[in-house]
């Protein structure tokens, strides 16, 4: 999900003009190079199409497969990652926590933003070198199948952190005054030099430092509002820089080794799955026959809300991206029926969560990722979870809708909703193909999306011919920093994860949660709390690569099957992420519904009792999650 952009805090701020050839010359400089990754990241994605769009096609229509498809594959994503990384850096979009900061004044935003960006350039600084020599270690190396030097893919995070850097500096300059800028860069090499000074004492305190780093410096980091992925990243490097003797080289290792993982090349090519479904019409088509079906009934537009949530969720990758394909053509005429903006505001945010676990969701292929679950169980597991909360739901809508004025919706003809229907059939049979093809064993679920791709710009350009060429390429820059946020925080929890482990702490976590009471019973409702607050605070992707390799092994321990596991997981997380004050979802359907959040929080409280029963019965029903396995 994209988090609130870093620009917002100095949006409004005066313009800075150009005073000199020199001045003019940098920020010719600064475009082009600008230009330059975008261009190259866009590329990448277009080859990652193409690259798993002709292994599938080689497998399973003409039998022989492409032995190398992988190995380049996954090659081209780390670069693609790395890219990514820096627009997303240069555009304020990668993911961060804004509660605590978004009612300061400027002042004290700029001291703030002074102070994260200082420590976003410190730690590039220390992952530069640290990169280079990972770039050493592996630059003898050749590729298994196609003998490529494994220098061309270490390369990819020394030239990520690079232009990170450079984009980090200039948005130091552009978010504070030099006095905040000097005194946030006096701040940090104090703290530095401090730990310079006790980094034996740091070191003999055994486990008892990772509240210094995991606790102290990641939780500062987040409350100041600092890109989670740097957040994690100067505990992580602040751990092995002063509390180990392990060489930090180990950090970018660690970094490729978790953003590189064939399996999230998934996340890219659904959110480009996604954008391309709106661009091609396709969910516009299915909401029209939703509503020509049951928009005359009072709740009607709000069961279409939901039905089109199940429908076409997850498989933007973003979940403000399957809001924003869907309110601004239902909310419109919700509010001529008399329905209040704060409950319609409120159902969008909460089926947001409903539709957590529905396949492709990209939090459910991450858990795979990172925990080894099959991909195809957990697709089938996650959809009568959802069917659950969907049913939740509509008894609140049931009881809010009852006094509906419905005396002026269109009623359709049984003609007219057959011709919606035709219309719509492309786009309903979207998702049954993507998923049909990941179950029945044609495609991966990393080269399902391809086919997703392939099939929903052949309908937008052949069927409704609506697909404009024009804004292809802007997309493609989009789905590279969208991929290129999340990626990182994958990366870099990937690396805290590993450290956590190599000081014991998992260890010791799995002594604690095996004596929770209650059993079975006891470790899944604690569980189910446990990420509500990570998914309030740290979003899907980075809580579950950072708790799952943990937690999981401990569920399997106790008899509880991964698969409904990982479902109370991910929508115990979808719960967190869109309850206020905390959860930034709900601020992202508040932004999308344009309501003020002092507004919906009002009336957010009944769809959240709701999906809260809905969460305890998958909680304590397995059958649930697993029965259609």
């Amino acid at each position: 999900m994209k988090a609130t952009a870093h620009a917002a805090a100095v949006a409004g701020g005066p313009a800075i003009q150009p005073v000199s050839a020199l001045a003019r010359a940098a920020r010719a400089v600064d475009r082009a190079v600008t230009h330059a990754v975008e261009f190259m990241a866009a590329c990448a994605l277009v080859a990652e199409v193409v690259i798993l769009g002709w292994s599938t096609t080689a497998r399973y229509v003409f039998g022989d497969p492409l032995a190398w498809s992988d190995e380049l594959a996954t090659m081209v994503f780390l670069w693609l990652a790395m890219l990514g990384s820096v627009i997303a850096l240069r555009r304020g979009e990668h993911m961060r926590l804004t509660a605590f900061v978004r009612g300061l004044s400027p002042e004290a935003r700029g001291w703030l933003d002074a102070i994260g960006m200082t420590l976003v350039s410190f730690v590039l600084i220390a992952l530069i070198p640290a990169s280079i020599d990972r770039f050493h270690e592996v630059n003898d190396g050749l590729s298994p199948v196609l003998q490529i030097n494994e220098g061309y893919r270490s390369a990819a995070t020394i030239a990520g952190c690079v232009l990170m850097l450079v984009t980090a500096l200039t948005s130091l300059l552009r978010v504070a005054n030099l006095r905040q800028v000097a005194g946030a860069v006096v701040l940090v090499a104090v703290a530095l030099a401090v730990l310079l000074r006790f980094a034996e004492v740091i070191e003999d305190l055994g486990n008892a430092n990772l509240l210094i780093f995991f606790v102290g410096f990641v939780a500062f980091s987040i409350v100041i509002g600092m890109p989670i992925a740097f957040a994690f990243l100067v505990g992580t490097v602040g751990f092995i820089a002063f509390a180990t003797s392990i060489p930090t080289s180990i950090v970018p290792s660690r970094m490729e080794e978790g953003m590189s993982h064939l399996i999230l090349l998934a996340v890219p090519l659904f959110i480009l799955l996604g954008a391309f479904i709106e661009l091609a019409g396709l969910a516009r088509t299915m909401i029209a026959f939703l509503v020509s079906l049951i928009g005359h009934f009072r709740g009607g537009l709000q069961y279409v809300l939901l039905g089109a949530m199940y429908l076409v969720s997850g498989i933007s990758g973003a979940k403000a991206a399957d809001m924003a394909a869907i309110a601004p053509t239902l909310f419109p005429e919700m509010v001529k029926r008399g329905n209040r903006e704060g409950d319609l505001t409120s159902l969008l945010s909460a089926s947001a969560v409903m539709s957590e676990t529905i396949p492709p969701s990209i939090v459910l292929i991450t858990v795979g990722s990172v925990t080894g679950v099959s991909i195809a169980a957990l697709f089938t597991g996650g959809l009568m979870p959802a069917v659950v909360g969907m049913i939740a739901l509509s008894a609140v809508v049931f009881r809010q809708t009852r006094s509906e004025d419905v005396s002026q919706a269109p009623r359709f003809s049984w003609k007219e909703r057959g011709r919606l229907f035709l219309i719509a059939i492309p786009g309903l049979g979207l998702p049954i193909v993507i998923r049909s093809a990941v179950v029945e064993g044609v495609a991966t679920a990393t080269e399902v999306s391809t086919i997703g791709i392939i099939y929903t710009v052949v309908i937008g350009v052949l069927v409704y011919r609506q697909f404009d060429w024009r804004r292809v390429y802007p997309i493609l820059v989009e789905t590279a920093s969208l991929s290129g946020a999340i990626l990182l925080v994958v990366g870099a929890a990937t690396a805290m994860a590993w450290a956590l482990t190599q000081s014991g702490f998992s260890r010791q976590l799995v002594e604690l949660m095996s004596i929770v009471p209650g059993g079975k019973i006891g470790f899944l409702l604690i569980s189910a709390l446990a990420f509500i607050i990570l998914g309030s605070v740290l979003e899907g992707v980075p809580a579950i690569v950072l708790f799952g390799p943990l937690l999981f092994p401990i569920a399997i321990a106790m008899g509880v099957h991964p698969v409904h596991y990982a479902i109370v997981a991910v929508f115990a997380m979808g719960f967190g992420l869109f309850t206020p004050p905390f959860g930034v979802g709900f601020y992202l359907a508040c932004a999308i519904g344009r309501v003020s959040p002092d507004v919906a929080i009002k009336s957010v409280w009944p769809h959240l009792a709701a999906l809260l029963v809905a969460l305890l019965l998958i909680t304590l029903i397995p059958w649930i999650s697993i029965g259609f396995l």
